[in-house]
Parts: structure tokens; C-alpha cells; sequence
């Protein structure tokens, strides 16, 4: 992987992940563009506890453009995008209308290939080993900014999700503070500690479920599963076999296998809704340890977190979406249209053969 770090014509970084290591980006953001001015700020709510980001400048984000004014794709001749050059392998580049900016953090957007038409389940695997490097390298990165405690590295795909630029992409995060779901399992990972007299709550789940019926596939190094209380229709969540707290702790066999097992799970959520269906919707995320202090969660520290990726799809069945109304929006509390124990058996059902 070669790496170039240059600046677009208002100041924001961007960087190109090469596969090659004799590829040279020199191009010139040409565009006549005024610095990026934000208005977000963190506001922490105080009965609940958790922090909100009020981001009123993304109003005026780029909504739905046709695919010839698409910003995510390189540049060609006048018609210039986020990305100067014309063409690329990978790409990362600072958030025009980021949610989170200066002392309230930082947003990236990573561009997973320069295929407009593509998605990552159409990568070949030397493609997706470049993009879990970027992200990797991004998270080293990001962590080290004094205003940064986690680093969320995610993808959210297709409309329904909300995705306003149909470009295969995803997006970095990077919060002053930890995240309220973060927050909830070192809860739960300390008061497992404390109870078991130091047993890991995240091996003792990986263990119970390698041993179930919720396992969708398996390879040396990674296991993926429909966990045994799913909140979405279809819920996967992947690990690797071997804890580590971040994508910095994976060794290089897992890091080799990593593109064959996430392609294959992309493919078969693809295949959940039959053939002739819109490609499925859904959101991957990587859950990382926090990088700030962990004193409030008593006993716990960061190599006792897993890294895992969830993945999951809002629609429950042909057609139909899983809305989050009363129970979910207003309460927090689930309700699944389908047993994990099927929706597993769905997953093995579409493997590709």
C-alpha cells in the first residue's frame, strides 16, 4: 500500500491508498473553493446522559445528485469532484459537511473504489485488503488528535438507509468522547468481571455462540454469527477469533483473510431477499475500544475489549422495512420480526456456491 496525503483547494486533508507503489498523485484541486465554515458543536444531555451533535450546516449538503456530478467520482477534464485526480484505488478525505469538527471531532469519507456503479461486495479482495488497511491507518491516525476518543469506522449502503450519495462509500467518525452503545458493553464487560472473578465477557459470548446454531460461517481466523438477541431482521455480527481491542491489534493472517469472509457475508445478504430484489440495505459498523481513559468502567481496560463489525440490513422481508417506532424510537427497546436462529439459517442458505 502506498499512501499520499495532499489538501483540496479549501485546506481539508485527503489521501489516496495505492495498491501500487510506484503510483504518483500530484493532481491540483482546481475548484474555486472557500473554506469549509461549521457550526458543530457537542451537547450532553443531562437526564439521559448521552451527547448529541448539532450540525445545522449539513442542511446544505449535497442531496442525490445524478451520477455525471457525482462528487465521489475522480475528476474528468472540467468536471471536478472531492477527488482531483482521475483515478483511484482508495481514497479518504475530510467531511465537506461534517458533524463533528475541531474540538468536537472530526468526519472522514472513505471512497472504497472509483466505480461508480460498484459496491464493496464488488471488490475484488486485494481492494477490500486496501480498504481494512485505510481504515486501519485512519484509526491509528485519528486517535492521536487531542480532541479524539473513539474512532467509528462505518458504511451505510442504499437508500432507505438514508445514503444521499449512491457513490460506494463509508464514513469515519471520530467522537470526543465515548459512545453510548461503547459505553453500555464496558458496563456489561465490568460487571461480567467482577462476577465471574475476571472471565471476559466478549470471549465467554464468542465461545457460546461458536458452539450454537446462530453461526453463519467460520473460517481459521474470523467467525460470524447472528448474536442470540438480534435487534434487526438480519443481524450479523463478525469477529475475529483472536481478541483484539481495535483494527490496530489484527496480525497479518487475520488481516490476509479478512477480505474472503467480509465479501462472502456481503454477497449473502444480497441473496437474503431471493433473485430480482433491490440490492439490500444496510449499515456495517466497526465497534473499536475507546482511546481516552476507561476509569469510570472499574476493572476494565482496553485490551479486554473485542473488535467486532456488525452488519445489518432495516428490511425484514420483500419489500418491507423495519421501521423504528414506538417500543424502539421511544423506549429503546427492540422488537424482531424474525428468531436469530432463522435468520441464520437464511444466511447459510444463500451461501454462494
Amino acid at each position: 500500500m502506498k499512501k499520499t496525503s495532499t489538501r483540496l483547494a479549501d485546506g481539508r486533508e485527503l489521501i489516496y491508498y495505492d495498491l501500487r507503489d510506484d503510483t504518483v498523485r500530484d493532481a491540483v484541486d482546481r475548484r474555486p473553493l472557500e473554506r469549509t465554515v461549521t457550526t458543530s458543536e457537542v451537547r450532553r444531555d443531562p437526564l439521559l446522559g448521552d451527547s448529541v451533535a448539532i450540525a445545522s450546516h449539513r442542511q446544505g449538503r449535497t442531496y442525490h445528485p445524478p451520477a455525471d456530478e457525482c462528487p465521489l467520482c475522480p475528476s474528468q477534464g472540467e468536471r471536478l469532484s472531492e477527488i482531483p485526480d482521475s483515478s483511484y484505488d482508495a481514497v479518504v478525505f475530510e467531511n465537506r459537511f461534517p458533524s463533528l469538527a475541531g474540538d468536537s471531532g472530526r468526519c472522514e469519507v472513505v471512497c472504497f473504489t472509483s466505480d461508480h456503479n460498484a459496491s464493496f461486495a464488488d471488490l475484488t479482495q486485494e481492494q477490500a485488503r486496501l480498504v481494512l488497511d485505510a481504515w486501519t491507518d485512519r484509526t491509528s491516525e485519528l486517535s492521536h488528535l487531542p480532541s479524539v476518543e473513539q474512532v467509528f469506522c462505518f458504511e451505510n449502503r442504499g437508500a432507505e438507509i438514508g445514503v444521499t450519495l449512491g457513490h460506494p462509500h463509508g464514513q469515519i467518525y471520530a467522537y470526543p468522547f465515548t459512545t453510548p452503545r461503547t459505553a453500555l458493553m464496558l458496563r456489561s464487560l465490568a460487571a461480567h468481571k467482577e462476577a465471574t472473578g475476571g472471565e471476559n465477557l466478549f470471549d465467554a459470548v464468542l465461545e457460546s455462540e461458536l458452539a450454537g446454531e446462530r453461526v453463519v460461517l467460520e473460517s481459521e481466523h474470523w467467525v460470524a454469527f447472528v448474536p442470540y438477541a438480534a435487534h434487526w431482521p438480519y443481524e450479523v455480527h463478525l469477529y475475529p477469533k483472536r481478541r483484539v481491542p481495535d483494527l490496530l491489534g489484527l496480525d497479518e493472517d487475520a488481516r490476509t483473510e479478512f477480505p474472503q469472509v467480509y465479501l462472502e457475508l456481503l454477497r449473502r445478504f444480497d441473496r437474503i431477499f431471493g433473485e430480482g430484489e433491490p440490492p439490500t440495505p444496510y449499515i456495517a459498523a466497526w465497534h473499536q475500544a475507546p482511546f481516552g481513559a476507561l476509569e469510570e468502567f472499574e476493572g476494565v481496560n482496553r485490551d479486554d475489549f473485542a473488535l467486532h463489525l456488525e452488519l445489518f440490513t432495516i428490511r425484514r422481508t420483500s419489500g418491507k422495512l423495519k421501521f423504528l417506532a414506538g417500543s424502539e424510537s421511544g423506549m429503546n427497546v427492540f422488537i424482531n420480526d424474525i428468531r436469530p436462529e432463522a435468520a441464520a439459517q437464511r444466511l447459510r442458505e444463500v451461501a454462494s456456491s
